[in-house]
């Protein structure tokens, strides 16, 4: 008999429980499928507009040659320069070791100069190593240039997240998305939508999980 009262108290706990973790699911998926909404939304406009500067965030580059990414991106860019959306380009991105010196914001310069664009119209930031350190320093050349408005070169995907972070740097942005690289499988397409939901939500939530931060970073490109 004295039992009993123990196995209706087990079985009252598991029943919270599981409602618990029925409540943290849900929550979870409302939570990531309004970040990947917003993404996708993000990535389907191009808010491209008068501004004082255009600004290409980094990709790979190989041995001195932009990656495909990177290609796509500072297309981007020549062409609404050329448009006459800002009078200036900045081209961000560092490099490793591994690179030979090579930086990505350097790359990205060397080709806006062989596609036309006049040297003293291209400012190249090469000490930056992700995403968040390309908003700051460029945050601090809007700063030092007196730039107001920026318009962010990015892949589509890439773009609500660094619209968060320019939110939080103080910086007033329109986003351009490159244009789309042929054909993308669903495998590729989904990683990347998976890296981008869950670096927003480390960023959103102020979570520092640096090794986790490098991977997702280094998948990034």
């Amino acid at each position: 008999m004295s039992a009993r009262p123990d196995n209706s108290r087990a079985t009252t706990a598991a029943i919270v429980l599981r409602w618990a973790a029925l409540a943290v699911l849900l929550l979870l998926l409302g939570w990531f499928g309004w970040v990947y909404r917003q993404i996708v939304a993000t990535a389907a406009v191009d808010d491209a507009q008068n501004a004082d500067a255009i600004a290409v965030f980094g990709a790979a580059e190989y041995a001195g040659r932009p990656s495909p990414v990177l290609h796509a991106r500072l297309d981007k860019a020549v062409s609404l320069y050329q448009h006459g959306i800002a009078p200036v380009i900045v081209t961000l991105g560092g490099g490793q070791d591994k690179d030979s010196g090579k930086t990505e914001g350097g790359v990205g310069r060397d080709y806006l100069l062989a596609n036309g664009i006049p040297y003293d119209h291209i400012v190249a930031e090469t000490e930056s190593i992700d995403t968040e350190q390309q908003v700051q320093l460029l945050a601090e050349m809007a700063r030092e240039q007196g730039w107001d408005r920026v318009v962010v070169v990015s892949d589509g995907t890439h773009l609500f997240r660094i619209a968060l972070l320019c939110q939080r740097a103080g910086l007033k942005i329109y986003t351009s998305p490159r244009a789309p690289l042929g054909h993308i499988d669903k495998v590729d397409a989904a990683e990347r939508i998976l890296h981008e939901m869950l670096s927003y939500t480390f960023l959103r939530f102020d979570l520092h999980l640096s090794w986790m931060h490098r991977w997702m970073e280094s998948r990034a490109s």
